[in-house]
């Protein structure tokens, strides 16, 4: 089976701050893997390396065939194969939430107004927002705002979708909104790769979860190490109920 995400040996450094100190792991086409582990412990660094949003200083990644570490890495084609949510929704407050999906695909897959406007309804239909084409983000809960986000970058037709902490800013009757979204995703084969704090979550929908601490993968295996932990440190993180 070919990855679709792979990291060999990858470091990164904030200045003198070593993030990533030379992890390596692998993403099947179809599979759900949930990143867990303390703040700083280099989680997110690790994702927003995927898209590029990162360089890394040494080692290898490989999305969707693309050479992330290369000088020379497509950015345009990595990021229609690559979708990212982040915590904050970063959606355009003076348009509707209609226009914020189809801006992407008018100007990036430059598809004619009508092709976009019936992707951007059908995405919308998809996390249960289509009557809400026409609102304007402010006039949004914080849950419904960020199914617009994954409704934004599923218009893109990606081949990995990346979540960066989408609940975290939630409350849990919110979060409860999104996560259904995303196990629906998982239920119609999307790859996806989330850092999380949601263990619940974790333990319910990924085929894999990598626990991080301190910039390596310290741990890694199915669900069920968040039941049976194989160190002291993943036991210590997930007793104390993040």
């Amino acid at each position: 089976m070919t990855a679709i995400v792979k990291f060999d040996n990858v470091h990164k450094k904030f200045g003198s701050n070593a993030v990533l100190k030379g992890i390596s792991f692998e993403v099947q086409k179809g599979e759900v893997v949930a990143i867990i582990g303390q703040s700083g412990s280099g989680k997110s660094t690790a994702l927003r390396c995927i898209d590029y949003l990162e360089k890394i200083d040494g080692g290898h990644i490989q999305v969707c065939g693309h050479n992330v570490g290369a000088h020379c890495v497509d950015l345009k084609q990595l990021r229609r194969d690559v979708g990212i949510v982040f915590q904050s929704y970063n959606l355009f407050p003076h348009l509707t939430v209609e226009k914020n999906i189809v801006l992407s695909l008018r100007h990036i897959k430059k598809l004619p107004k009508h092709e976009a406007r019936e992707i951007a309804l059908n995405v919308l239909n998809k996390v249960g927002l289509v009557e809400k084409a026409d609102s304007y983000p402010e006039q949004l809960s914080g849950g419904q705002q960020q199914r617009v986000a994954i409704a934004r970058s599923l218009a893109m037709a990606p081949k990995v979708m990346l979540f960066d902490e989408v609940t975290s800013a939630l409350d849990p009757q919110l979060t409860g909104e999104v996560l259904k979204v995303i196990e629906d995703l998982a239920a119609g084969g999307m790859t996806m790769i989330l850092v999380t704090h949601e263990m619940g979550f974790a333990r319910k929908l990924a085929d894999r979860v990598i626990y991080m601490k301190d910039g390596f993968v310290w741990e890694t295996g199915g669900p069920e190490i968040l039941d049976r932990p194989g160190t002291k440190e993943l036991q210590a993180f997930v007793g104390t109920g993040l």
